[in-house]
């Protein structure tokens, strides 16, 4: 039996961590979870997940850098990447775009549209697996 698929949820917010990770638990993925930049970074190097939702404002290094740092780790260059942000300005999106976000998802968004995204990168998990 495979492995779900794990999603490290990334956001300083822990309602908004759990939210996300909630659904992304009854969607059939496995989550961690990280507050800051510097604790994402150590949990994706121990275990590369499949997919990281980075919320782009942190507190210390901000969700841009860390998305450059995980692309620039071998370890971790693969990882999809999905920004997740309140800032709507185009120079935002442009500038996780070139730190190597995959998708981008303005705040608020439905947990729903999150999941739905993930999958779109990364694909559901195996209906098999969890059972």
């Amino acid at each position: 039996m495979a492995a779900l698929p794990l999603v490290l949820v990334v956001d300083d917010y822990a309602d908004a961590r759990a939210m996300y990770a909630a659904w992304l638990q009854v969607s059939g993925y496995r989550v961690v979870e990280a507050s800051t930049a510097a604790d994402a970074l150590a949990l994706a190097r121990a275990e590369p997940p499949a997919v990281v939702l980075m919320d782009l404002s942190l507190p210390g290094v901000d969700g841009i850098e860390a998305t450059r740092q995980l692309k620039a780790d071998p370890r971790t260059e693969h990882v999809p990447v999905v920004a997740i942000t309140g800032h709507v300005e185009a120079h935002v999106r442009e500038a996780a775009t070139a730190a190597g976000c995959d998708a981008f998802i303005i705040k608020p968004s439905p947990a729903p549209e999150v999941v739905n995204a993930i999958a779109r990168l990364i694909g559901g998990p195996d209906p098999g697996a969890a059972s």
